[in-house]
């Protein structure tokens, strides 16, 4: 299959004016009211382009920028040649000046964290395709493969894990899906923060390989082809490190939450000290049997106090088992992180309430209103997945 790099740059070859407002030709006398050889060099310029001579192309892009900065579409042609040069510092120049100019053009944003992706500015890229993809970007499916495989790369890196795995798992749910899908999503299942993954000759890659494989299976709903990989990597490699976690974490979205529970508690079996495995487990017995997934919510807690979900499944448990007076503390520390999400407030409103604290109740309920019809308004017209808390490192109840 050819690569996501390389199918990026077919696309800009062959749609330079698909991603900007592109700019209608000058008339000679406005060219000339504007610079009396940028007619000539732009022109130049994009024959140069045309022809596939980059070097002289770049030097002509350049003059005729110099000439008019405000030049869009040159803008872009220099910045689509320097990135399929892999001069990306240079890229990345020549696409903060189209962002200047055209600070609602999505694919400027796009093609600006794919250079500074390139330079390792990872941060600093997940921000502009972020921004990018929510401006919008055009229906071209090379491109939006390339911006969402990025993306999620980048959610792996920080350990962003289900925001990863949703961003990929658009990818895996097209037919074909780029090949390079696979490894990235393996890394996300089997929480792997790695920026360098493992090699191909490598016992770890052929597992993140198949994990990414299953795990893509599971995207696509195929959960009977993905429970058939899973085992075999299981029976292969049954100490592996979040495997069990992987294959549990699909399970719970096959709606098998015994078989599910089974590979947490495996995982829990080969790493002691697994609190997020923990967590899975506490979440798939909320509101089935709360008093069962209690202790598995305060052991996770104990053992890494750092996790806000933690604290809120913590507190939604002690709040179904009628401790409401424990479950105030554990859900106002997970405020304190997901302070803008609408159900920690309607958690804590029930707490308050319980509790007899009905002004805390009312401003707790106010705010939950307030913050759900404000995500409603920004996902209007958004057909995506919602989970309880943002990045969960767990499988989220809903309260």
């Amino acid at each position: 299959m050819v690569s996501l790099r390389t199918r990026l740059a077919i696309g800009l070859a062959l749609g330079l004016c698909l991603f900007v407002v592109c700019e209608a030709p000058q008339t000679e006398a406005q060219a000339h009211a504007t610079a009396p050889n940028f007619a000539t060099l732009s022109a130049k310029a994009q024959a140069a382009r045309d022809a596939d001579r980059l070097d002289e192309a770049v030097n002509l892009y350049r003059k005729a920028l110099a000439l008019k900065p405000s030049w869009a579409e040159g803008w872009w042609s220099l910045g689509t040649i320097e990135y399929d040069r892999s001069q990306y510092a240079e890229a990345a120049k020549a696409f903060s000046k189209l962002v200047a100019l055209q600070p609602k053009s999505g694919s400027a944003r796009v093609m600006l964290g794919l250079s500074q992706f390139e330079l390792g500015g990872d941060d600093a890229s997940l921000t502009s395709l972020q921004e990018g993809r929510r401006l919008g970007v055009p229906s071209d499916p090379q491109f939006r493969e390339v911006m969402l495989y990025h993306e999620g790369v980048l959610l792996q890196r920080k350990g962003r894990f289900e925001a990863a795995q949703e961003v990929l798992g658009q990818l895996c749910r097209e037919t074909p899906y780029p090949a390079e899908v696979n490894l990235a999503m393996g890394a996300v299942a089997l929480r792997a923060r790695d920026r360098q993954l493992p090699s191909e000759s490598s016992v770890e890659y052929q597992v993140m390989q198949g994990v990414g494989v299953a795990t893509c299976l599971g995207a696509q709903r195929k959960y009977d082809e993905a429970r058939h990989q899973f085992d075999a990597l299981v029976d292969g490699h049954p100490q592996y490190s979040n495997l069990h976690y992987a294959y549990g974490k699909l399970l719970l979205e096959a709606n098998d939450n015994d078989s599910a529970v089974a590979q947490f508690q495996a995982e829990i079996h080969n790493n002691p000290t697994d609190a997020v495995s923990r967590l899975r487990i506490a979440s798939a017995k909320y509101r089935i049997d709360s008093a069962a997934g209690l202790p598995y919510a305060e052991e996770a807690v104990k053992l890494d106090p750092s996790l806000p979900l933690g604290h809120y499944l913590l507190g939604l448990l002690l709040l179904d088992t009628d401790d409401y007076q424990g479950a105030i503390p554990e859900l106002e520390m997970a405020q304190k992180t997901f302070h803008d999400q609408p159900k920690i407030y309607f958690a804590l409103a029930s707490a308050y309430s319980r509790a007899g604290r009905k002004d805390d109740a009312a401003r707790a309920r106010e705010k939950f209103i307030r913050l759900n019809q404000e995500q409603k308004e920004a996902a209007e017209g958004e057909a995506t997945r919602t989970s309880p808390l943002p990045e969960s490192q767990s499988a989220s109840p809903q309260p």
